[in-house]
């Protein structure tokens, strides 16, 4: 099996600071690339910045700054999320770098070649919020003026002369590519979307824009500049040194496994990526999985609504891990969700607080006590101890298809009965009353000793700070976290000293 993964997060447009739905892509991506690294995968994990296009142009130009220039004040805040979300990113693509627009220009250049892309002239309604085109039958008039409508971004008529790609060619290929990769677009519901539009016709795609110059030249006509969804999307190729095909990089790891984007890119990713690629001869990637929103109230968030939520601030107030651990739990993945201070607070003092660091509290409080702070010599398990200990083994299996097939939800779900059942072992087999059969007590000790370390390497992918924390106490470190443990059976060491414990979470009072 190839033990190599490739994961990337959409890579972000810097036109203003960044908000939650950022911040949830990332979380989300660096939740599954933690989670094949102690797996035993080898993982590249990328996200970045996209740079380029008039949206970015007119940002720069309002604020009467270069665009680059600009560009490095934005994009450094993102780099300084990444740094905040404690993501284990390998990289970090900006498009304005040199070795991007190498990339770039070597798939227009091969485009071109083999006849995909032609001059002509462009006539449409175009957003530049959205940096997308849209037809008469995707947009609405709505208080004065015309309006994408599945954004809600304004469009304005543009006529210019544009290099077109080929895409009306390839619309029955990428149904069969679609037929032979059922599970290319992820989930079932963003995949009927994109087929359904497919399906109703492709029209050739305008690739070049000559009204602005802010982006990558078009390698044969420097009149032109290369559309910024061709440009952005081939981030995930130059990345791994693309056009370098012998590079190790790129050997290794692409085609990528899995591209997690919000659904309002889908198109982008689910049909012009593979259209490029396909005739480009290279392979397309293995998986695009398009999330839902994170909304401010049930509103998706906007600047000019004004309802950006801001993840620095509820990370100041709430921590990292708690707000990694709502959003990975609360939200249904693969659907839109929202955040309110009622519902993380419950969570908070719910999940992290009462069930899983009151049962780390508890059970190491009553080890310190009774077996020396050390992992006690154990009797043979009774049934009650085999059935809880067996259930990760059990499990072992659905464990990993629900990795593979990004189920964050029946995941996390397993944690959450699983520490709920950890903590109703402790309270019903009573240690505290067993003293005067040490050798029970000690069993008893053992067992929710283990079960602790077990569930906190199936949480370390979740809340990974947290969990280092309980790690440590069996001194496990981060490079030494190993999946297989669960499937294996494999036990703490009688004598195992014990490292001591903080607390993990505390609860939140609310006020009467």
């Amino acid at each position: 099996m190839n033990k190599n993964y490739y994961i990337t997060t959409p890579i972000y447009y810097p036109s203003a600071k960044p908000h939650m739905g950022h911040a949830y892509s990332s979380i989300i991506a660096d939740f599954f690339a933690r989670l094949k690294k102690i797996q035993g995968f080898n993982v590249y994990f990328l996200t970045g910045t996209d740079e380029h296009g008039q949206k970015i142009q007119r940002a720069a130009e309002e604020k009467k700054m270069d665009p680059l220039l600009f560009c490095d004040e934005i994009s450094k805040t993102f780099r300084d999320l990444s740094d905040t979300l404690n993501l284990s990113n390998n990289d970090f693509i900006r498009t304005t770098e040199p070795r991007h627009a190498k990339s770039v220009q070597n798939l227009w250049n091969i485009l071109e070649k083999k006849g995909e892309i032609y001059l002509s002239k462009y006539s449409g309604w175009y957003s530049v919020s959205d940096e997308a085109f849209y037809s008469e039958s995707e947009i609405e008039d709505s208080d004065g003026a015309k309006k994408a409508i599945t954004s809600g971004s304004k469009v304005e008529w543009v006529e210019e002369e544009s290099y077109f790609f080929r895409l009306s060619n390839w619309q029955d290929k990428l149904i069969e590519f679609y037929d032979k990769n059922p599970d290319f677009i992820l989930p079932e519901t963003r995949k009927n979307e994109v087929i359904s539009f497919v399906k109703s016709g492709l029209k050739d795609l305008s690739v070049s824009r000559k009204s602005f110059n802010w982006g990558i030249k078009v390698p044969s006509n420097k009149d032109h500049v290369i559309y910024v969804w061709l440009d952005a999307l081939t981030n995930y190729l130059s990345a791994l040194n693309y056009p370098n095909e012998s590079d190790n990089l790129y050997k290794s790891f692409w085609p990528a496994d899995l591209h997690l984007i919000g659904k309002d890119i889908l198109r982008f990713h689910a049909i012009y990526w593979p259209a490029f690629l396909l005739a480009a001869d290279i392979n397309p990637p293995k998986r695009v999985f398009g999330h839902g929103w994170i909304l401010s109230g049930d509103e998706k968030m906007s600047k000019s609504k004004g309802n950006i939520l801001d993840p620095l601030e509820i990370i100041d107030t709430y921590g990292l891990d708690p707000l990694r651990y709502y959003l990975i739990k609360e939200v249904s993945f693969g659907n839109d969700g929202n955040i309110s201070q009622e519902k993380l607070e419950s969570c908070i003092n719910s999940d992290l607080a009462n069930n899983y660091g009151n049962l780390c509290q508890r059970v190491l409080a009553f080890c310190d006590k009774n077996s020396n702070f050390e992992v006690p010599e154990k009797n043979t398990f009774n049934e009650d101890d085999k059935l809880i200990l067996d259930q990760y083994s059990k499990h072992y299996e659905n464990l990993i298809k629900y990795s593979n097939n990004q189920d964050v939800n029946l995941y996390i779900n397993f944690i959450v009965d699983q520490l709920f059942a950890a903590n109703k072992y402790f309270n019903d087999q009573e240690p505290w009353k067993k003293k005067n059969d040490k050798l029970r007590m000690n069993t008893i000790i053992y067992v929710s000793l283990e079960l602790i370390r077990k569930v906190t390497i199936l949480l370390y992918p979740v809340i990974p700070s947290s969990s280092l924390k309980v790690l440590e106490v069996f001194g496990i470190k981060e490079d030494k976290i190993d999946f297989e443990t669960i499937r294996n059976n494999t036990y703490l060491s009688k004598g195992l000293k014990l490292g001591k414990l903080d607390i993990l979470f505390r609860k939140i009072e609310k006020n009467d």
